[in-house]
């Protein structure tokens, strides 16, 4: 068994309690600023702001830091239609048939369908794929911890780091998504977690009238 290894902790600094509650509001703030939008503009984004968005993804904590995620991250147009042909008859398939009327009448108030101009519309697509193992160049295998929970938690990273720069964001979940593994090319061990939109919100975007919940319905302290 490998001996654990340290060094020294760098980069932290500590702010003092008038600091620490300045940026926490600063920063609800800016985050409940946050809408998921359906209506994106064309507009083409730098790259560099997504490879950025992307290593503050890959700062987030995994289980034994295995880090078992992967981006594939599309804005080839051909590759974009592809994508909605094949998102879209799955959806279509869940409007149809799937979904129970319960679930159909818990997103009548957004409006939806099988109609995704979006993934179409928007600059970038970011499939976010999640690895179960590790295979090396042998085809040895390597168990991943809690890759869902890892997953998910680089992916909230993503979608904050995006507001952050001023980009607004999809969580698409067309089901099932084994479609995206063959378009974007990735092995049979990885799995299909989540398609991310991401974008500038068309002009004259509207998004649905909605609330958050208080803190304290959500929220208890001991």
């Amino acid at each position: 068994m490998a001996e654990p290894k340290f060094v020294p902790l760098e980069g932290y600094v500590q702010l003092d309690d008038t600091e620490m509650a300045e940026r926490a509001a600063v920063l609800f703030a800016q985050m409940d600023r946050r809408r998921t939008v359906r209506e994106f503009s064309d507009e083409p984004v730098p790259r560099a702001v997504i490879e950025d968005c992307l290593r503050v993804a890959n700062t987030a904590p995994s289980g034994a830091n295995m880090q078992p995620w992967h981006f594939t991250v599309i804005s080839d147009p051909e590759m974009k239609r592809r994508v909605r042909e094949a998102a879209e008859a799955e959806e279509r398939e869940f409007y149809e048939h799937r979904a129970s009327d319960e679930w159909l009448e818990a997103l009548a108030k957004f409006g939806t369908d099988a109609n995704k101009p979006f993934l179409e519309t928007a600059p970038y697509l970011i499939a976010i794929f999640m690895q179960k193992f590790a295979v090396d160049d042998e085809g040895n295998k390597t168990k991943h911890y809690y890759p869902q929970e890892s997953v998910g938690l680089a992916t909230g990273m993503l979608i904050g780091a995006l507001h952050q720069c001023g980009l607004a964001s999809l969580t698409h979940t067309p089901s099932p998504m084994a479609f995206l593994n063959e378009i974007c090319e990735r092995p049979k061990h990885e799995r299909a977690f989540l398609l991310l939109v991401v974008g500038k919100p068309a002009e004259g975007a509207t998004v649905p009238a909605i609330s958050r919940k208080a803190l304290e319905t959500f929220t208890d302290f001991r």
